[in-house]
């Protein structure tokens, strides 16, 4: 996977989140660092073949993030 992740600790939510900032709506959550990580990979996954499905276009990885 070659996007972008932001991974931080949500204290309300008592859970890990990931924003994957270049797919829109993509986020994934898990109760340590390692399970959110890895339900981030499925969910881009899934973000990807989602827009594939629908003919969408899908946001080349720019790497570092852009938007800092």
């Amino acid at each position: 996977m070659r996007y972008e992740l932001i991974i931080y600790w949500s204290k309300e939510d008592n859970a890990f989140i990931v924003e994957v900032p270049e797919l829109p709506g993509c986020m994934a959550d898990g109760s340590s660092y390692e399970e959110a990580l890895a339900n981030a990979q499925v969910v881009v996954a899934e973000w990807l073949e989602t827009a594939r499905s629908l003919n969408r276009p899908i946001p080349e990885p720019k790497g570092k993030l852009a938007y800092a």
